[in-house]
């Protein structure tokens, strides 16, 4: 049932790969739990049984986000299992997940990320720079790793670049001539590792970037230019959004540029703009200096 579930999730939702795979863990996960082993044994599945995962999974210290994700996975699994007739009643359907602490993005300050403070860190050879080129287009992009690791060379123009997002959904993002003219060089170099122009970004080896490897590297170059204590792909996504409504850039104009399904899950990023405004109102108002 679970392999019927994952091939509807994968041809008619257009999940992803890495949460087609996040769906099989949680769900296989609660199957262990609640020692269930046949189809008719989903019929026996109670609301207080799925509680008892959720206690389970906190004892055992996972976070409240996690949790309320594994409790996501579950409700799409039994939504699919009524949709297809395998249960009469959904057990899923009243549960609650347990309230997660509201985090704000972390994003590196611009004084950190500087053009001229990127390029110190990089050699002028073909690892310099492609580290260089993908850190600059996480920040000045605000793309996924995934999405990054996945770019064409041939969706790579002089003014912007073609992103195939979650659920294969197509978005335009401008580049500077900057950009693009570091992607010239760069792309120099890596011809003389590989021939095979089909992914933009690659090994040493002329192979296909994988995320760890991005993450490592990512990681390693911001924690000599950050103290935040996440130093990932991602916060530097946070931090082309943040800096972009720093500056001014309308909501629904990030929200495209990022690739959004909705406005909500942009709207985070507003916090942040509104704590850097809270800031320099501090900073800068006669009223305003904190004794």
């Amino acid at each position: 049932m679970l392999d019927n579930f994952l091939k509807y999730v994968i041809s008619e939702k257009r999940f992803s790969e890495h949460t087609c795979l996040a769906y099989k863990n949680d769900i296989t996960q609660f199957i262990d739990f609640a020692g269930l082993s046949s189809n008719e044994s989903f019929l026996e599945v109670e609301p207080n049984l799925i509680r008892g995962w959720m206690v389970r999974l906190l004892e055992n210290e996972y976070s409240p986000n996690s949790v309320n994700r594994k409790i996501s996975s579950l409700k799409t699994f039994f939504k699919w299992m009524l949709k297809e007739n395998y249960i009469s009643i959904n057990p899923s359907q009243t549960i609650t997940g347990p309230k997660s602490a509201k985090r704000l993005p972390s994003f590196v300050q611009e004084k950190d990320i500087s053009t001229e403070g990127i390029q110190s860190l990089f050699a002028d050879d073909f690892e310099g720079l492609r580290d260089q080129l993908m850190i600059e287009i996480f920040y000045q992009t605000g793309v996924r790793s995934s999405e990054l690791i996945n770019l064409k060379d041939k969706l790579v123009t002089n003014s912007y670049i073609k992103i195939i997002g979650k659920r294969n959904k197509e978005r335009i993002i401008p580049i500077s001539k900057e950009l693009y003219e570091l992607t010239l060089k760069y792309k120099e170099q890596r011809n003389n590792i590989t021939l095979d122009k089909e992914f933009l970004f690659v090994l040493n080896s002329g192979k296909k970037l994988y995320p760890k490897f991005v993450y490592r590297r990512i990681n390693n170059y911001l924690s000599r230019v950050t103290e935040l204590e996440k130093k990932s792909p991602h916060v530097l996504r946070h931090t082309f959004a943040t800096h972009m409504l720093n500056s001014g850039a309308g909501l629904e104009v990030l929200k495209e540029l990022l690739g959004h399904a909705n406005l909500s899950a942009t709207q985070v990023y507003t916090h942040n703009s509104f704590a850097q405004l809270t800031s320099i109102y501090s900073q800068s108002h006669p009223r305003g200096h904190k004794k």
